[in-house]
């Protein structure tokens, strides 16, 4: 099959979980025997397929600079920017997909699907809130974010919002959630989870999402278990922690809930970048606490298969973290908040307990004091992982010949 795959976060010189998984997405499929292109941003310099670790053809096909339309000063969403970038990434995808048999696009665009031509093959996988969250993330002011209604989320770019920011953000966020679902009713799509489907119905109850399937992440599992095998047995007292640095991922939460409650020898090790990192860092690093910056893959592959624990502490709600299962793929024991796609994950558990699920941040720390008590083990890891590539690959493969 011949397969373009699109992402307005490729290339870049530190991918987030989506990009790499677009890029482990690619190599699986090209292991497979199918011609896969990835066509990204024109306007990050140089950066190509090997920057990225694809193993293909990168295509630089269209920009995405300057995003911002100066709303944050404005203090409004604007209608117009969101449906721009998207015709621009649709423009690309038809200039570059003549001879492709399916385009599978992985961004924050959800409408990107009504500017493609009606001769193209087209799935999208929506990874996340943004479906119908201009923020992508459903959080604000160090919560969860439960409204729906559309001038409520004027506070997400304008604090006192009066009434006419408030009816401009709120067209700008209609018109948003009814081109995400014509563009779900005309095309195929994936959710990653089944939380992030019905997180959509309540915003949107009536949209017609009979062409979208929920199929999970997935992990390069040989990759996997090759760092397995070539760690070091587990420290004991080593927690890992790997991900942003930023507002809903929990490090801060974490490390204040942690303060004076970690055991003698206990070590956080934070592998990550963004923006909280220095202040984080000024706040907390110490002899129990190292902020170790931005890793690479293998570097933080390494790190969390020879810890005693892994912790993802994201207090927003993950739709399906990839950093989860690749602690479970890595036989690590492993401590998340039981919030959004996170408790769907335990499928995965490679021994019952594994994946640890705590109601709220004190309980985490409770639970990781517990499993920082015993003896870290390193368990035999088995031929196969539920959501290895290998797996669910054939499920993808399926929804493109459809």
């Amino acid at each position: 099959m011949r397969i373009l795959l699109v992402s307005e976060d490729l290339p870049g010189e530190q991918i987030g979980g989506l990009g790499k998984h677009v890029v482990t997405l690619g190599n699986a499929l090209l292991a497979r025997g199918h011609a896969v292109r990835i066509l990204g941003r024109n306007d990050r310099g140089a950066g190509g397929a090997g920057q990225i670790g694809f193993q293909g053809e990168f295509v630089p096909g269209f920009d995405y600079a300057h995003p911002g339309w100066k709303e944050s000063q404005l203090g409004v969403f604007n209608p117009l920017k969101r449906p721009f970038f998207a015709r621009k990434v649709g423009a690309a995808i038809d200039r570059h997909a003549a001879d492709a048999d399916v385009v599978h696009y992985h961004g924050h665009l959800p409408m990107v699907g009504l500017h493609v031509a009606a001769r193209i093959n087209y799935v999208q996988t929506r990874h996340d809130q943004g479906s119908e969250c201009l923020t992508h993330l459903r959080f604000r002011e160090g919560a969860v974010c439960t409204t729906v209604a559309p001038h409520d989320c004027s506070a997400c770019i304008c604090a006192s919002a009066g009434t006419l920011r408030r009816t401009v953000t709120a067209i700008a966020v209609q018109g948003y959630r009814q081109d995400s679902a014509r563009a779900f009713a005309l095309h195929k799509t994936v959710f990653v989870s089944h939380f992030l489907q019905r997180q959509f119905l309540r915003a949107v109850p009536h949209a017609d999402l009979s062409r979208c399937r929920v199929i999970p992440n997935f992990v390069d599992y040989p990759r996997l278990a090759a760092a397995a095998a070539a760690a070091p047995a587990p420290r004991a007292g080593q927690v890992a922690l790997v991900g942003r640095v930023d507002a809903g991922k929990g490090v801060g939460e974490f490390l204040r809930a942690c303060a004076g409650r970690l055991p003698e020898g206990a070590q956080v090790l934070v592998a990550g970048d963004g923006p909280e990192r220095a202040a984080l860092a000024k706040r907390h690093a110490g002899r129990q606490v190292r902020f170790l910056g931005w890793q690479d893959y293998p570097e933080a592959l390494a790190l969390a298969a020879g810890a005693h624990v892994c912790v993802v502490p994201s207090v927003c709600e993950e739709a399906c973290s990839t950093t989860v299962l690749e602690a479970l793929a890595l036989c690590r024991p492993c401590l998340a908040l039981a919030r959004g796609g996170t408790p769907e994950l335990a499928a995965y558990e490679r021994y019952p307990g594994q994946l640890q699920l705590a109601a709220t941040m004190p309980e985490l720390v409770e639970r990781l004091r517990a499993e920082l008590a015993c003896a870290p083990r390193r368990r035999p890891l088995p031929a196969a992982f539920g959501a290895d590539a290998n797996l669910i690959l054939p499920r993808l493969v399926e929804l493109y010949a459809e």
